[in-house]
């Protein structure tokens, strides 16, 4: 007769454990590969500016894209720069310098996603526009599962200036969005 099962928590995860009437193990799996994959998530979009938060975002996208077996695209958005006329000084080559900023973004980014590690399939992307409408626009364009999106934390008349990319991703996000602050309680 067999002993009804038993649940060990280790240090790392928790296991499941079968033992026969004289204490005998018989099997022991972990307990999250028993339960049902209850979330199907395949892509996960992930902002990054180069700034801490959005290293603190792709410190969450990491370990949820490996828990999931889950594709990381990580999206830079380069907004284009606008010079007045009124000013009457145009830069020679406008063009060329911005191409030269864009060809130096996707090196950046293509580095940063090789420094995620093999564990992850990684992608990059840049593209060039407002901020919040390409996040979401890729978004939808690549049916991403989850947007996990770093906040800077501004308030006040910083918020007021500068806009929150964060908050306008979420508002018209495609998919359910994680918000990654710096300032908060982590659960990594």
């Amino acid at each position: 007769m067999k002993k009804p099962a038993s649940v060990r928590a280790g240090k790392t995860r928790a296991r499941l454990v079968i033992r026969d009437k004289e204490g005998h193990r018989l099997a022991s799996a972990p307990v999250l590969d028993l339960a049902p994959v209850r979330f199907r998530i395949r892509k996960i979009l992930v902002p990054v500016d180069f700034s801490g938060p959005s290293q603190k975002a792709l410190l969450y996208a990491r370990p949820f894209a490996e828990q999931f077996g889950a594709s990381l695209t990580l999206i830079h958005v380069m907004e284009p720069i606008f010079y007045p006329a009124d000013f009457g000084y145009v830069p020679l080559a406008p063009q060329e310098a911005e191409e030269q900023r864009l060809v130096e973004l996707q090196r950046r980014l293509k580095q940063l996603g090789a420094e995620l590690g093999a564990t992850v399939s990684v992608h990059t992307v840049v593209r060039v526009g407002r901020a919040w409408k390409e996040i979401v626009d890729a978004a939808k364009a690549q049916r991403t599962d989850l947007i996990i999106v770093a906040t800077h934390g501004y308030t006040g008349l910083q918020h007021a200036l500068l806009g929150s990319v964060a908050e306008k991703v979420v508002r018209h996000a495609p998919c359910p969005a994680l918000v990654v602050r710096t300032e908060e309680h982590d659960f990594l």
